[in-house]
């Protein structure tokens, strides 16, 4: 193994010990690796735990930098950090592993990440809870937050969902098209969908979602949406056992 593999390992796994020991053993916080910055890999990772943010504590504190106090508060959820920083309109852009986040509003990446006291301090500052990410050239994206959360790594980001569904988040919004690990290997655009269809796309391959969070956060959101439990026939799937 050499320092380079154990320094991103650490960064998959969100262990603070272990990019310690990195860093200790001479990987750098700010060198490129493999044309990128250490944070924004760390940033991007498909990991999804409560370990993140220690995580990204341990590289800013070894001299790295996020280069946006917004963003970094909300990845941090430091909602102290966050009034600091103000502006919450203001469009966000970080790579990520999962659905794109290029041009997205702050309660946006709260979703992504699960950033539980930042969302609740921008709900309470009155953000748009249907904020829509913007759209590129071939009209893919314009989502709302909530389709940041549906289909989380470990269903990590349930606890948002929920929040933006019980502060009014539409759960009819449709969007012509989304890019779901944008310029990952696992890339997938998929098109005309809503949160709640969005949430089934976890059962693609490529999505790696537990079939039971899938149709768990499906009962949730077709309940809150309809009033009744959703008709669910033949799961777990007969076929594929």
């Amino acid at each position: 193994m050499s320092l380079e593999s154990d320094y991103l390992g650490a960064f998959e796994v969100h262990s603070p010990t272990e990019i310690r020991a990195a860093l200790t053993a001479g990987a750098s916080p700010v060198a490129l690796v493999k044309g990128k910055r250490p944070i924004d890999i760390l940033i991007e990772m498909y990991t999804r735990s409560p370990a993140f943010a220690d995580c990204l504590r341990v590289m800013l504190d070894a001299g790295a930098t996020v280069g946006d106090p917004l963003l970094e508060a909300v990845l941090l959820d430091d909602d102290v950090a966050l009034r600091r920083a103000g502006d919450f309109d203001r469009k966000l852009s970080p790579l990520c592993a999962y659905t794109s986040c290029k041009g997205v509003s702050a309660l946006h990446i709260c979703a992504e990440f699960n950033s539980v006291r930042c969302a609740a301090a921008l709900l309470a500052a009155g953000v748009d809870v249907n904020a829509r990410a913007d759209v590129d050239a071939e009209a893919l994206g314009g989502q709302t937050p909530l389709f940041h959360c549906v289909n989380s790594n470990q269903n990590y980001c349930r606890p948002v969902m929920e929040m933006l569904v019980d502060a009014g988040a539409d759960l009819d919004v449709r969007v012509k098209g989304l890019v779901w690990g944008d310029m990952m290997d696992w890339e997938t655009v998929v098109f005309d969908v809503t949160p709640i269809s969005y949430e089934q796309c976890g059962l693609y391959r490529q999505f790696h979602r537990r079939e039971a969070d899938v149709y768990g956060n499906l009962r949730y959101l077709y309940g809150k949406r309809h009033g009744v439990e959703p008709v669910l026939r033949n799961v777990p799937n007969r076929y594929l056992s």
